[in-house]
């Protein structure tokens, strides 16, 4: 397996030795809609640098879950109607917050965000560095998006960083932070049988990565499709993500679309098995999550996923592509009842490697070795 420098190499200091002075600020942007991996990782790392002195401050969209969670537990917000890539009222407006604001660090969470910054960094701002959190194992594409003045782009997984090299990026402004999970047990787990009005006796197999693409659900639907007639009349699928459409049928299967949950430990905890159909998600934060609550997956062996399942322990994995392989797996699964409970029960110590604390430590790392750098 190939070794990858990472921030999490870096020994782990004693809290007092950690904190950074309070003059610290960083601007946070992220243009998401819903409630994702991203946002998720975005608010555990808010929580994280307040707890260590630092004051972050998050621009997001107006009634996004994001926004609404931050407000909550009383972070520093702004609400950025963030229309396009494009966007030239989010550009100027986004200029003015950090004007105003004066952050010694900005960064951007996602490909919109990205675009925005870039926008609004210009001119008198150029000198404040900017960092970007890239999620996606694609070989990215664009000269201004991808040029130097992203002083750091974080990689969520040895994937993403090799992808963004591929893609012209020098070695020296990645670096790979792996994401921090904190899943613990909810008292009452969703109980997606009865929500569903499935027998007792139905596995519930929850389904999880870019499931909304055309090309994703058509891998889902081959490997269902591929699955043994008795196989197929065990299972009830759970589609997370997407559009919440209720009761259905996928390929002659009974299934739910869940849409985009919430409260996303609850929802996981009430599987019997996850699936991972996506090729290109650069980690996968509810494959760590479902693993914490004791839930294992089948996933295709590619991207940042082959990083987090240890294969035949913490869960399957199958080559990439391959929908009778996945099909297989799903049925060997289900149909040895005692390697489906040992995967499950792998999974928390495998979780607890992803450590909230870790990332936060390491990201923090990077915004001081920026601001070391500029001071020079």
């Amino acid at each position: 397996m190939t070794r990858y420098h990472t921030a999490r190499d870096t020994p782990s200091q004693p809290v007092s030795a950690r904190r950074v002075p309070p003059a610290l600020r960083v601007l946070h942007v992220d243009a998401g809609r819903e409630w994702r991996g991203g946002e998720r990782q975005l608010l555990l790392l808010a929580a994280g640098l307040r707890e260590r002195g630092a004051e972050p401050f998050i621009a997001a969209r107006p009634g996004s879950p994001l926004l609404h969670r931050l407000k909550a537990e009383g972070f520093a917000t702004a609400a950025l109607a963030m229309r396009t890539d494009l966007d030239l009222f989010a550009v100027r407006r986004l200029r003015r917050l950090i004007a105003t604001w004066n952050p010694d660090v900005v960064h951007a969470h996602d490909t919109r965000s990205h675009a925005l910054a870039l926008g609004a960094l210009v001119g008198r701002r150029a000198r404040v560095p900017l960092v970007v959190t890239r999620r996606f194992a694609v070989r990215p594409r664009g000269l201004v998006r991808f040029g130097p003045r992203v002083a750091r782009f974080i990689a969520v997984s040895g994937a993403v960083r090799d992808a963004l090299l591929l893609g012209g990026v020098v070695d020296d402004r990645v670096t790979v932070i792996y994401p921090g999970v904190s899943a613990s047990a909810p008292e009452l787990p969703r109980d997606w049988r009865a929500e569903c009005g499935w027998p007792a006796g139905t596995l519930v197999t929850g389904v999880v990565g870019p499931i909304t693409r055309d090309r994703a659900h058509a891998h889902l639907e081959r490997i269902i499709s591929a699955l043994s007639p008795s196989v197929a009349d065990r299972i009830g699928l759970v589609l997370l993500g997407g559009h919440a459409e209720g009761r259905t049928t996928l390929v002659g299967v009974r299934a739910f679309c869940a849409g985009f949950v919430h409260d996303v430990p609850r929802a996981l905890a009430g599987l019997d098995l996850l699936l991972h159909p996506g090729g290109a998600d650069g980690l996968g934060t509810a494959v760590i999550e479902a693993m914490a609550l004791g839930v294992p997956t089948v996933a295709f062996g590619t991207g940042g996923i082959a990083e987090v399942i240890e294969h035949g322990r913490s869960g399957l994995l199958v080559p990439s592509g391959d929908h009778l392989a996945f099909a297989s797996a799903v049925g060997r699964a289900i149909a040895e009842p005692a390697l489906l409970a040992s995967l499950g029960a792998a999974g928390p110590a495998r979780a607890r490697e992803f450590d909230p604390g870790r990332m936060v430590d390491s990201t923090l790392s990077v915004y001081r070795d920026l601001l070391e750098r500029s001071a020079v």
